[in-house]
């Protein structure tokens, strides 16, 4: 028998776990939750956004956070950039003690959610990351590129697939190293993420594919599943199923990270993360927030075998 494939999670609960959050997270309990992480067994983790601190005050500290981590840690370290201020700020860090490795840029599928999110229409979009990659990648960093609102915009409703095909394609052609599917609001259904992954893999390969999933309405894992089945073998997920996104109105959390173990896990594919290790970080994380995280297996644990209650 062949062995399944194993997985690669991308942590993000630092950045688009934290960025919707009201309340300012310090930057120590920032730079602890991502050594948590690492204990976990995180080994690529989205660590800061860097944007005006104006309009997501909770990546106002990114720089401090970037000089905060740590080294010899066998960990990749991702920036997000919505511009190429971004991109140079990113850069920026590559003088400094512990640099960062990859620079994520972001693509919006439609124009109505690209205005508001970055003040520019797709095409504008398609323009600004290819200099953002190339910029990115003569740097020396690892440029990958996020479509945003791959499966439906919160504004235009559902995004075409052919559209999104054809943007994976551009990016592809620009000098991505990976290209994620971001359900950004949560909309999409198992059948619709493997249609798209199976066609966009079909596109850009050998660039790997990623998918970035949020659970608003409950089947980020079986979207996993259905994208592992169609052969994306990189998932982004938060611990705790924290997150949310400033600009669209109605988007949940990201898929828990404590959900993507205990489906990968119990089915025989291997992730590198110690689930309970996780479920002690989030423990912890919830004494940091002041409250219990969202994630569904994060409260309930892993499956153990209880036995029968003791005779009276």
């Amino acid at each position: 028998m062949i062995a399944p494939a194993e997985v690669s999670i991308v942590e993000v609960s630092p950045r688009d776990g934290l960025q919707n959050e009201a309340g300012f997270v310090e930057t120590a309990d920032k730079l602890a939750l991502i050594d948590h992480l690492i204990a976990m067994g995180a080994r690529r983790i989205e660590v800061a956004s860097f944007v005006n601190p104006r309009r997501v005050p909770q990546m106002a500290d990114a720089e401090h956070v970037v000089a905060g981590l740590p080294e010899g840690r066998g960990v990749r370290f991702i920036g997000l950039c919505l511009n190429e201020r971004g991109v140079d700020r990113a850069i920026s860090t590559l003088s400094s003690a512990r640099p960062l490795d990859e620079a994520g840029c972001v693509l919006v599928a439609s124009d109505s959610f690209g205005i508001i999110n970055q003040g520019q229409r797709v095409t504008d979009g398609i323009t600004a990351n290819s200099a953002m990659l190339k910029k990115a990648r003569d740097a020396g960093l690892f440029a990958q590129v996020t479509i945003s609102a791959a499966f439906g915009c919160p504004y235009e409703g559902p995004i075409a697939p052919d559209h999104v095909v054809a943007l994976a394609a551009r990016m592809a052609d620009a000098g991505a190293q990976e290209i994620a599917l971001a359900d950004t609001i949560g909309v999409a259904v198992p059948a619709q993420v493997q249609e798209l992954t199976t066609r966009v893999i079909a596109a850009i390969a050998p660039i790997p594919i990623r998918l970035h999933l949020h659970d608003t309405r409950g089947l980020a894992p079986a979207n996993a599943w259905a994208g592992y089945q169609a052969g994306c073998r990189t998932f982004d997920s938060a611990l705790g199923g924290l997150g949310g996104c400033p600009f669209a109105p109605g988007a949940a959390g990201n898929v828990g990270t404590e959900e993507l173990l205990y489906l990968f896990d119990k089915s025989g594919i291997a992730t590198g993360y110690d689930l309970a290790a996780v479920l002690a970080a989030n423990r912890w994380f919830a004494g940091i927030m002041g409250r219990p995280l969202p994630s569904r297996a994060g409260k309930a644990g892993d499956f153990v075998a209880r036995g029968l209650p003791a005779a009276q």
